[in-house]
């Protein structure tokens, strides 16, 4: 079913990393500030991160930030009535990061593994906070190597479905687009991305639409169809 296929971009949340966006109201984001040093009162620095995250939210899927989505820097250093030293700022971005990421389980890391000894592994992958602390957990999971190219949304501000972030990586890979299969959990954003790039897409996690070249409940069932 894709044997001319030989390149596969995956997204991460929600294909190979789960648990990820914690945000919601019972999360109390001063414990990991205060593990940084942080000097901010609890209800202030848990009101900030909630609104960053809430405005973010708010235009992900606005059409005019598709390719200028702002940093949390920008927007932190654009909030009202609220005056951070450069130093809060980096200790908030890193809580952010802390939150927002989530945990991948030793049987995706596993497949990955699996499916680059047979294929040529990328990355497409929109988050909010700058890539360190991803970068960082791929390498202590001994994956970071299996990546021949990746893009990042908060390294550009260019959001999926935008079709630049596919076209970067497959820029860089230097493949041909027709040989490359998008792997995501989105019909929106991955499948919508992937296909304004020419790409071809598989769906995973439960979704399904015509236009995707197959579908799966997990990126693991699929590994064996591939």
């Amino acid at each position: 079913m894709f044997s001319d296929k030989n390149t596969l971009l995956l997204d991460m949340n929600g294909t190979f990393m789960f648990g990820e966006d914690n945000f919601d109201s019972s999360q109390d984001f001063s414990k990991h500030y205060y593990d940084n040093d942080g000097t901010l009162e609890p209800d202030k620095i848990n009101n900030i991160i909630r609104s960053v995250y809430t405005y973010l939210d708010s235009i992900y899927a606005d059409i005019k930030f598709r390719h200028h989505f702002p940093s949390i820097k920008n927007v932190l250093k654009n909030m009202e009535n609220v005056k951070l030293t450069d130093s809060e700022i980096s200790k908030i971005i890193d809580t952010f990061a802390y939150h927002e990421m989530g945990f991948i389980p030793d049987e995706y890391i596993e497949v990955l593994h699996i499916l680059r000894e047979k294929y040529k592994l990328a990355v497409v992958i929109d988050i909010w906070a700058p890539k360190t602390a991803w970068l960082q957990l791929f390498e202590k999971l001994g994956i970071d190597k299996l990546f021949s190219a990746s893009s990042f949304s908060s390294d550009h501000g260019m959001v999926k479905p935008s079709p630049k972030p596919f076209e970067l990586v497959v820029e860089n890979l230097a493949v041909q687009r027709e040989h490359c299969l998008m792997i995501g959990d989105s019909i929106r954003r991955d499948l919508g991305g992937a296909n304004a790039a020419g790409i071809d897409c598989v769906l995973v996690g439960g979704e399904k639409h015509p236009l995707a070249v197959g579908s799966s409940e997990s990126l693991i069932e699929l590994s064996h169809l591939l």
